[in-house]
């Protein structure tokens, strides 16, 4: 199946209190013609809405609404087994057009990207779309200095929704994102009041396939100012000069067995000497995936790019490995 052909399924994280569920509640009665299976990755931790999930019995009912809720108290690709078994199932007539998975507060997204890894029939039937994050922008300063997971759930992150801006002032969001920036430059930044967002803006980004080339801020890793000392860092990779296929796949290797645990999320594209299409990559600490994509274009500067975000990693030794993969 391709891309288009596929389930998106749109990974939903967030530190305690930031406004996740807010947000699904928005996804769901939001007027825009898709049908939304929901995963909540802990039963009754918060719950969707109070009479909806609170004291369900089924692992997967239909809403109201049309739309579907699986409660995970088992394994996840269990559950993703079962909705795809359930939907091409004419009797059971159980229609989604997309998956949002909802992560505890206190959750590693980690674990829930890599289900689309390691078992073929699960990337086969479904896409990973992206994985947003909901930040609370009045609190999170605080929540970043002391909570490990909090700068988990950013580094993880295609997309860092602001969430409470109209508690904060102009100044104070400029300082967030610029430390938010430099822990993850390849996020998009996004906004909203009370989860309030325009959901084009998170839905069906497709972010892991990079249709562009990475949005890389460098001028965001080298300011200096309202730094904090975060667990989780960015290192950003980029040459001119085409890379050598063989010795890409010797370094990934080599880097993915030794580092792979310190690796949050990696993702670029590769200029391969030799090839007209680009090599779109990305990865989630040991497991790793990437596909020739489209072909450069006539006019588009053939520039090999690559973010690797994690804890305790030697930005010197990956610059040179790096510039050891080109072909010359």
């Amino acid at each position: 199946m391709s891309k288009n052909d596929k389930i998106p399924v749109t990974v939903l994280t967030g530190y305690l209190g930031a406004g996740k569920t807010t947000l699904l509640n928005y996804m769901l009665s939001a007027d825009h013609g898709k049908k939304i299976a929901v995963i909540v990755n802990e039963f009754g931790e918060v719950g969707i809405d109070n009479q909806l999930v609170v004291g369900a019995d089924e692992e997967i009912f239909e809403m109201n609404n049309g739309c579907i809720c699986c409660t995970v108290r088992g394994d996840l690709i269990r559950i993703l087994h079962e909705l795809k078994e359930k939907r091409s199932d004419r009797k059971e007539e159980l229609e989604f057009d997309r998956i949002v998975i909802e992560t505890t507060g206190l959750a590693d997204p980690g674990p829930v990207a890599q289900t689309f890894f390691v078992d073929p029939s699960i990337s086969e039937y479904y896409h990973l779309d992206s994985i947003v994050t909901v930040v609370d922008s009045y609190h999170a300063h605080d929540q970043l200095d002391r909570s490990h997971e909090a700068q988990e759930q950013i580094a993880f992150a295609d997309v860092l929704l602001l969430n409470k801006i109209d508690l904060v002032s102009a100044e104070e969001i400029t300082i967030l994102e610029n430390r938010l920036k430099r822990m993850n430059p390849s996020a998009t930044i996004q906004y909203g009041e009370h989860s309030h967002v325009d959901l084009d803006k998170l839905l069906d980004l497709y972010s892991f396939d990079l249709d562009k080339k990475l949005e890389i801020a460098p001028n965001f890793l080298n300011d200096r100012h309202h730094h904090h000392d975060d667990h989780v860092k960015a290192i950003v990779l980029r040459t001119d000069k085409p890379l050598n296929l063989k010795k890409v796949e010797m370094w990934m290797d080599t880097v993915i067995k030794i580092l792979g645990p310190s690796m949050y999320r990696y993702k670029g594209i590769f200029n391969i000497d030799n090839l007209d299409k680009r090599v779109v990559f990305q990865g989630v600490h040991m497991l790793f995936a990437g596909h020739a994509d489209r072909h450069w274009r006539s006019n588009e500067k053939r520039t090999s790019e690559m973010v690797v975000i994690g804890t305790d990693l030697d930005e010197k030794w990956f610059q040179e490995q790096f510039e050891k993969c080109t072909s010359a």
